[in-house]
């Protein structure tokens, strides 16, 4: 078995828990439909935010729809002029023996932007 890297991004509506968490489960459980992942294959997820979301950690999500062995961090976005607002990037290392060729990438909402080539 090898690893693969399951990258997606999602924008949030406002900085309060219940949005983060919301868009956060709609990203995972996209990517999960996706990739048809088995979450006890899941490794770890990096979740990164912009400086604008403060209220939750995207983490969270991750536990609340069955992600209990899985190593999750969060971290801040780097800061950039004119960058994207209140958005949410993830990072999945997945255990698989299928090629990083084969990764179906999700970006939703205005995070397609980051990624127009992803979204066609």
């Amino acid at each position: 078995m090898g690893t693969i890297a399951i990258r997606g991004a999602t924008t949030v509506e406002e900085n309060n828990s219940k949005s983060i968490i919301s868009n956060t489960i709609e990203l995972l459980k996209e990517i999960e439909r996706k990739n048809n992942l088995d979450k006890e294959k899941v490794i770890s997820i990096l979740f990164s935010s912009t400086r604008d979301l403060n209220k939750e950690y995207p983490a969270k999500a991750a536990r609340v729809i069955g992600y209990k062995n899985a190593a999750l961090m969060c971290f801040n976005e780097m800061e950039v002029l004119d960058n994207l607002k209140k958005c949410i990037r993830v990072m999945v290392l997945y255990d698989s023996s299928i090629g990083q060729n084969s990764v179906k990438h999700v970006y939703l909402k205005e995070a397609k932007n980051l990624r127009p080539d992803l979204n066609k």
